[in-house]
């Protein structure tokens, strides 16, 4: 997700910095968004001359020092909290103080998130919440945390809706509004397979041409991978309860 953030940031005419872990994953994502570019043109969504200078945009490192300039940076680590404490630490160290810092969390609550920043850095700490694929997906959730600043929110707002989103504001809340829904529906689901009701491809088809979805949320699940699927469920179970409980055929 985070190398499509940084594309529709460029698409946008902004200049990107993306940063991995290694020049390996770098290469790699740097691969899929020239794939999933070269789709785009294929299906009248750019044309060559829009992805190459897309592209161009978009600069590469694996050191976080290098965010010491820039006007707002992305987190989009995997849904761990230790993991993203420690970029989080880095950030910290690394970016001017009016640095806007966002969260690409799916179910961490921000004002947790925040709580790992100083205090002087938490008006400037926001969470948007893009969805995938982000490239094609254009909702964000918006969540400010108790201590981000109204004029963070603002900017958050304008920028989400500047770079092509539809920006809606969510109290903030572990898994917001769209996971705490999505969830109980993909749970429902698995369900509905553990006890023989109908087939997953069978459930997929019943909710694309029942219910009007792009996907049934088999195929979704296989997109955003089952191991996000139960760790989001394991947070928002710790949240709220069992109605959030991980099936045992998901696990």
């Amino acid at each position: 997700m985070g190398a499509e953030i940084a594309l529709v940031f460029a698409l946008a005419g902004h200049d990107v910095l993306h940063n991995d872990r290694n020049e390996a994953s770098l290469e790699r994502a740097t691969a899929r968004l020239a794939i999933l570019l070269q789709k785009g043109v294929e299906r009248g969504f750019y044309t060559a001359d829009t992805i190459a200078r897309a592209l161009q945009r978009i600069r590469t490192t694996t050191r976080l020092d290098d965010y010491a300039g820039v006007d707002m940076v992305t987190e989009a680590v995997f849904e761990a909290q230790d993991v993203k404490a420690a970029i989080l630490a880095e950030l910290d160290c690394v970016c001017r103080p009016d640095c806007l810092i966002a969260s690409n969390t799916s179910t961490i609550p921000i004002s947790t998130l925040a709580g790992l920043l100083p205090q002087a850095r938490r008006p400037y700490f926001v969470g948007t919440h893009y969805f995938s694929p982000v490239s094609r997906m254009k909702l964000v959730e918006v969540i400010p945390g108790f201590e981000t600043a109204p004029a963070t929110i603002s900017i958050a707002m304008r920028l989400m809706a500047a770079v092509g989103k539809t920006p809606i504001r969510v109290k903030d809340v572990a898994g917001f509004a769209v996971n705490r829904m999505l969830h109980m529906f993909i749970i429902e689901a698995v369900r509905l397979v553990e006890e023989g009701v109908a087939t997953p491809e069978d459930i997929d088809t019943a909710c694309r041409l029942g219910l009007g979805h792009p996907m049934g949320p088999f195929a979704l699940m296989d997109a955003v991978t089952l191991s996000l699927c139960v760790q989001a469920q394991e947070i928002m179970q710790e949240a709220y309860g069992e109605r959030f409980r991980p099936p045992a055929l998901l696990k």
